[in-house]
């Protein structure tokens, strides 16, 4: 599933690009690409159709683009969904689901979707913020994000600090790779109990959630195979800096000891056992 950074890189490519430009026409080659637009697919392309975007926004994992109209174009890719800028004579891609063609011609913009769980909608009157996306929390990113808020927020919480990263309603965009990384950073197993959590701990944490994040909006995301691409079509690299997920077996970069792989929630999580020891009496799984 694309992460805050991986969302970030499309949002940055989408803004360069598509911003200022007047839509001329949508084609929906498949249904399931806008079932969250419950007025259906011709709805969805009337009422795009002339539209010119104003901004590329994002909020947490997902995408939002005003229009001229008041309302918003909203955008989540799911597990394999891209937005690419292709020329008009490109041929098609195999998953193409939905076409924008804009008035000046240029560069067409497609969303790509082989697995389908993305998809594409539109907000009424949601310009600003649409209302579909309102309850996401800010992310550590945004310049309105409360770091006081969240460290209060977070030592409330009854629960594992992992799992209170992953709460997209406490901070959005964190997903399993990057909640790792940060915890690695900052030598805390996932099961650590978050109201255990001094305030400073939790601040400390924090700032390697942002460091994390930002050093991989730099390198274009984390790219573990052609799904995860950016508007043109290019992979990150963040992968090559990852010192936690991923690397079962392999030495620790900061103490050599093997990287350990654990059950959690139906996916994984990777940690050190001698720098991120594991709680006493925590769960396993």
């Amino acid at each position: 599933m694309p992460e805050l950074p991986e969302v970030e890189t499309v949002r940055q490519g989408l803004h360069r690009w598509v911003t200022g430009r007047r839509i001329s026409s949508v084609e929906v080659r498949h249904p399931r690409a806008v079932r969250r637009h419950l007025p259906g697919d011709a709805h969805f392309a009337d009422v795009l159709s002339g539209r010119t975007v104003q901004d590329v926004r994002r909020r947490g994992k997902y995408l939002w683009l005003p229009l001229d109209s008041g309302d918003a174009l909203i955008g989540h890719l799911g597990m394999s969904g891209q937005l690419l800028l292709q020329p008009a004579d490109a041929a098609d891609e195999l998953h193409l689901r939905v076409r924008f063609r804009f008035a000046d011609d240029g560069p067409e913009l497609r969303f790509v979707d082989q697995r389908t769980f993305g998809g594409l909608s539109v907000s009424e009157g949601g310009a600003e913020l649409p209302d579909e996306i309102a309850h996401i929390a800010r992310d550590p990113m945004d310049p309105e994000f409360s770091d006081a808020g969240f460290v209060a927020g977070l030592r409330r919480r009854r629960t594992e600090v992992k799992r209170a990263l992953l709460d997209q309603t406490l901070i959005s965009g964190v997903g399993n790779i990057y909640a790792d990384e940060a915890l690695w950073r900052a030598k805390l197993h996932g099961a650590r109990p978050t109201d255990a959590l001094t305030a400073p701990a939790a601040s400390r944490l924090l700032g390697h959630v942002r460091d994390v994040l930002g050093e991989a909006i730099v390198s274009g995301g984390t790219s573990f195979d052609a799904l995860y691409v950016n508007v043109n079509g290019e992979s990150g690299y963040f992968d090559r800096s990852l010192n936690a997920y991923g690397r079962e077996g392999e030495p620790c970069p900061r103490c050599g000891a093997p990287i350990r792989r654990e059950a959690f929630m139906n996916r994984s999580s990777f940690s050190c056992p001698r720098c991120q020891p594991r709680p006493r009496g925590a769960l396993r799984g």
